[in-house]
This record gives structure tokens, sequence and C-alpha cells, in this order.
């Protein structure tokens, strides 16, 4: 950030973004053509260049279809995927009448930015948690849960709104939510080419004739390590347009509040605190943290914690009070402690 400026990060981050997301598409045309390779073995033996050939054939056939499948899957998703986000969170949207502090937060920023104001929902979770959905700006939301609110103060929540407004006007929830579809379209193909191997009868009764003729057995195995690879890869993909983007997420928000103190006690509080219990990983991966411990940190989709607030420390020039321990219900909210009159490199401290 410090060398090349927040907005060279950002505009590269795109670009680096999409290059990833064609990187998705062209792994479902491999899942794709490992299962004309299934096809092929399971209907002849023959010697593997033959098989390959042929794959290649049926696949160039099927091309047309795989593209416009995976179109239709994202139309899907593109009418859909709110809906289906709100049925596993609880989440429903709130006016200013029902929610009157958190909807003039986010009015606010919105109108710092001139940028129109995305719906706003609350979802009914214990959970310290929030996240940006939507593929337009008629679709744009932010989404809260009741845990989060009760847990930070006016200048925390602004700072988690300003996060998620900032992965709005970057385009980075535009980008996941694809990223997630085009991963599920590779998911189902993968899962389909495994049922046709394993459950399809055709493999268990070729084996109990004896040996595998020409290459059928080698065909095999090389369309399963394409399955194998196509899926890991697209994890890989999705965890690396999920990373970086916090970081630039947390240093938009301090930008739109000015206020870094209030970005990094939010992310003490919600730290160990953000697992939503109905939702699934794709959910998770667009919320402020997606908490993993243990092995399962190593397919963490968000930096640690203490990562991020040592990033906004050394380029915020905000104060890490460490971790929070938040208080009982009857008790008032703990605040971090002020910063220095200056309020840093970000300018003073709004009131």
């Amino acid at each position: 950030m410090a060398a090349y400026g927040l907005y060279t990060h950002i505009g590269s981050n795109k670009r680096r973004s999409i290059v990833l997301l064609l990187g998705l598409f062209f792994l479902v045309y491999v899942m794709a053509f490992a299962g004309a390779l299934v096809a092929e073995a399971a209907m002849r033996d023959a010697p593997l260049d033959w098989l390959l050939r042929a794959a290649w054939g049926n696949f160039l056939l099927a091309l047309p279809w795989a593209t416009l499948g995976t179109c239709v899957w994202i139309l899907i998703a593109y009418k859909f995927h709110q809906s289906m986000i709100d049925a596993m969170t609880g989440g429903h949207d709130v006016t200013r009448e029902e929610e009157p502090r958190l909807y003039n937060l986010l009015e606010n920023l919105s109108i710092s930015r001139g940028i129109p104001m995305p719906k706003l929902k609350v979802a009914d979770e214990e959970a310290l948690n929030a996240f940006a959905t939507g593929l337009n700006e008629k679709q744009y939301s932010i989404t809260v849960t009741r845990g989060l609110m009760s847990a930070l103060d006016d200048a925390e929540i602004e700072a988690v709104l300003g996060h998620e407004l900032t992965h709005i006007r970057n385009g980075d929830v535009r980008m996941l939510v694809i990223s997630v579809v085009i991963a599920g379209v590779i998911s189902f193909f993968g899962e389909m080419i495994f049922r046709i191997f394993f459950q399809g009868g055709w493999g268990r009764s070729r084996s109990s004739n004896g040996e595998r003729k020409g290459g059928t057995g080698i065909a095999i195995v090389i369309a399963l390590a394409l399955v194998a690879l196509a899926w890991v890869l697209s994890i890989v993909i999705r965890f690396a347009l999920s990373r970086q983007r916090e970081y630039l997420a947390d240093a938009g928000s301090v930008e739109l509040t000015k206020n870094p103190d209030a970005m990094i006690s939010a992310l003490r509080k919600i730290e160990g605190r953000g697992e939503l219990a109905s939702a699934n990983s794709a959910v998770m991966e667009m919320c402020v943290d997606n908490p993993r411990h243990g092995f399962t940190d190593l397919f963490a989709t968000h930096p640690p914690v203490d990562k991020r607030v040592a990033a906004l420390v050394e380029f915020a020039g905000g104060h890490d009070p460490g971790p929070l321990e938040l208080p009982a219900p009857d008790e008032p909210a703990q605040i971090a402690s002020d910063p220095p009159a200056d309020g840093g490199p970000w300018g003073p401290r709004r009131s």
C-alpha cells in the first residue's frame, strides 16, 4: 500500500481477479474433457492415444453445451442467489424505522461517497459478522448479524459497514459470487464423473473380467487426476480471490471513516466469534471474518485477524489493543482506546 497507493492496488487486484475468473472457467472445460475421457473408457477398451483423440473430439462437440450450461447456471444464480443466502442465514430487509442506528450509519457512508445505498438486512444470529452480496447496483445488500449489532459500538459498526461497502465499490462482491457459482459447476461435474465411475456399474463389471485391455485403465487414471486437479485448483483460485481483498477492504473502511482504531477494535471483537451456524462455506467466504482453526486454517479464505490488524497499525497508524473480551450482556460494550489527537496519517477522527 505504501509503495504504490491504495487505488493502484485495487486496480491491480481487479485485473488479477479477472484472470483468476477466466482460470475458473477454463477448469470447467477441463472437467468436460475428463468426463468425455471417462465416457470413452466406459464404452470400449482401446489404446490410450485412440481414447484421447476420441475424447478430444467429443469434448469439442460438447464445448458449446458446457459453455451454455455454465452461463445458465450463472443466470440462475444472478436471479436467485440472494434469496438462497437469506434462506440460509435468516437475513431480512430492514427499514430506517426498524433499525435507525444501523440504517443511518450506512446511509451516511453511502452519501459520503456519492454511491447508491445498498439494501440493508439483519440476520438473527448471535455470531458477530457481516457480509455483502449482489451482482449489480439493484441487488447489492449488506447483512449484519444481531450479535454484531449488540457487541459493537457505533464507530465499530460504521467501520464494518465501511468494510463491506468497500467490497461493493471495488467489485469484490460480484467477483466472489461469480467465482462461487463457477466453482459450484466444477463441483457438480466432478461429482457426476465420480458417480459415473464408481456407481455406474461398468467399472465393477470390467474389473471382474480380469485385466483391462489397451489404455482404458490409464485413461481412467488420467481423467480422475484431471477431476481432482480441477477441483483443487478451483479452491485455490477462490482463496486467491478472497484473501488479498480483505486487506484492501480494511484499508477502504479506514479511508471512509478516518478511524483506523474503530476497524481494529471491530476486528478484535469479531475475532473467533463470527461462525454463522446456518451458513455454508460459500457464504462464510463473503463475511468480514471466516474463522478457521488448526488443520482447517490451511483452507482459510481470510488472512488471520492478527495480520490484518498489523497492516492497519503499520499503514494506517492504528493502535492494537490486543484480543478483546466481550462484556456480559448487561454491561456496556468495550471501546477501543482513543487515538492520538491527529488521528494518524488518515486524518482527524470523526465525532
